[in-house]
């Protein structure tokens, strides 16, 4: 599939998207420790050149640095990494290089980097072909690739394919941001500029909720691109009562005794 360019409008569309609500409750009380398992896998340490691409608010750039790592945070939203950095002055990480920067278009050079990562974030590039050779072409060779992504078949993956039918659709090219976590799929955008590659399905444990309808309202409060279906869907209440239903449902589905399992692919890489 060929992208089609993306327009200045679609990129303000999605920026304006991960600033709503409050993303970094998501990943500050659900999945802190994310970012942790991809430095860990990468095996970042003193003197690495990383760069974390679509950082959000630094739940992995800031372990990062802690590790000994020169990082650079890069992400499409400036309201994210300004949370960012606060987290990372009161982690002790002040040393972090902030860079408000389009997963398909980085204003980086050629194999910048000995590392670059992604925690669940270049996933949320809509073109997925340009994402990735942005990804491949700033680090070295030799150098290291990590990825965590959410899979199409957990519970993120369902979230986001239970909440399409009340979305607009996407633009021409665009593709769904869990097919990240399919191995295959990422195999093919990486292709033979890669080598050494291990993928392993994991699950975060998410103890938070203890119905489905705890979970939709945390992330109709907090969530950008949920809370985006539900203002397409503002004027139609019945829709809305539809989607809250779907959502309740689905989380009703994967809770049990108080937690939820959310399966993610860790992938690892070495640059060609």
């Amino acid at each position: 599939m060929t992208a089609t360019p993306a327009s200045p409008d679609l990129k303000a569309k999605h920026r304006a998207m991960w600033g709503l609500g409050n993303y970094a409750r998501v990943a500050d009380e659900l999945i802190p420790e994310l970012g942790q398992v991809l430095v860990e896998a990468c095996e970042i340490g003193s003197g690495d050149r990383v760069l974390d691409i679509a950082a959000g608010t630094g739940n992995a750039a800031i372990p990062a640095a802690l590790a000994g790592a020169e990082v650079t945070a890069s992400d499409l939203s400036p309201e994210l990494l300004e949370i960012g950095q606060a987290h990372a002055v009161e982690a002790g990480a002040d040393s972090l290089t902030w860079r408000v920067a389009d997963a398909e278009a980085l204003p980086f050079d050629d194999a910048a980097f000995d590392v670059v990562m992604s925690c669940v974030g270049i996933m949320f590039a809509p073109f997925h072909e340009k994402a990735a050779a942005e990804l491949v072409r700033v680090v070295r060779p030799g150098g290291r690739i990590g990825l965590v992504s959410w899979t199409p078949e957990g519970f993120i993956g369902q979230m986001f394919a239970t909440m399409k039918p009340f979305m607009a659709p996407p633009p021409e090219g665009a593709q769904p941001p869990p097919r990240w976590g399919d191995e295959t799929h990422v195999r093919g955008l990486l292709g033979d500029q890669v080598t050494s590659v291990r993928a392993e399905k994991r699950t975060v444990d998410i103890d938070s909720f203890e119905t489905g309808a705890e979970f939709r309202d945390f992330f109709k409060a907090c969530y950008g691109p949920t809370i985006v279906a539900y203002r397409g869907i503002a004027d139609d209440e019945a829709r809305t009562a539809e989607l809250d239903a779907a959502l309740a449902e689905l989380g009703d589905r994967y809770v049990t005794a108080g937690v939820m399992k959310w399966e993610y692919l860790l992938l690892t890489a070495v640059r060609s």
